[in-house]
């Protein structure tokens, strides 16, 4: 009996303690998604996908949504809304898992829907603020430039090549593009300037598509990815578990009290 209950209350704490931490931390998800949502002040981009505010907003709400139940429920001893829990939780683990087939069976597919979302990336990029620094630090990060080269950049209006574009960014690419000097401290925001009319573009910019690199980075960081991805599913199956778990040991102690009263 001693030992139930130490084992009743282990789990309950433990699955508590979790759930509250990934509660807190979604919480301020949300509020960094829309403090940077109310600084932009009006911004063109609203898309899901070339908007990281809304995505930090819509990732936290729904880990807010289900680790309430999972933390009220475990403090509770509320069957119901850990079966909620357990539920959610579970749909969750099997879309990733049906995600990662699809998208290890239609990697062309997959490959063509990230081509677009870079191309939107780069159409937008003078739109929003936080798409502009993902994007120079992917390209920083990468040593890369544009989607499949830099010529790529002249889908956005403002590094267009055509005659009848009036910036002063015309035909040129963002400065995160450029090959940085190691010995010059201050950085030059115009490096890239004129560069995709250069014919030795490859001298001041990185002329290497970031699809290709990412996906390079990709395969040599495999092992690294995989194991990331599977710690992340144990994760989450080790919240199911203590969930169903807990679900059982509440039951357990109802039927026993039950058993008492009739008694």
């Amino acid at each position: 009996m001693v030992n139930s209950t130490k084992t009743y209350k282990a789990i309950k704490y433990i699955l508590f303690v979790g759930c509250y931490l990934f509660w807190v931390s979604s919480a301020i998800l949300i509020a960094v998604g829309v403090y940077a949502k109310v600084a932009k002040e009006g911004d063109v981009v609203d898309s899901l996908t070339a908007d990281p505010a809304l995505l930090f907003i819509c990732i936290g709400s729904l880990m807010f949504t289900v680790t309430f139940f999972g933390c009220f429920g475990a403090l509770r001893d509320n069957v119901r809304l850990l079966q909620i829990f357990v539920g959610i939780l579970v749909a969750i683990l099997l879309l990733q898992i049906s995600a990662a087939v699809l998208g290890f069976i239609f990697s062309d597919l997959v490959l063509e829907r990230t081509d677009l979302l870079i191309k939107t990336g780069i159409e937008k990029y003078r739109d929003d603020l936080d798409l502009e620094n993902i994007i120079d630090f992917v390209q920083k990060k990468f040593q890369c430039c544009g989607g499949h080269s830099y010529g790529d950049w002249s889908y956005n209006v403002y590094f267009n090549c055509s005659k009848t574009n009036p910036s002063i960014e015309r035909c040129g690419v963002p400065f995160s593009c450029c090959i940085q000097q190691k010995k010059k401290s201050v950085l030059n925001t115009m490096c890239g300037y004129g560069t995709q009319q250069e014919v030795r573009a490859g001298q001041s910019i990185y002329t290497t598509g970031c699809l290709d690199k990412i996906a390079k980075w990709g395969e040599q960081n495999l092992l690294l990815l995989a194991g990331m991805a599977a710690g992340f599913l144990s994760l989450e199956i080790c919240m199911v578990s203590l969930a169903a778990a807990l679900i059982h040991q509440i039951k357990l102690k109802m039927t026993k009290g039950n058993g008492k009263t009739t008694s």
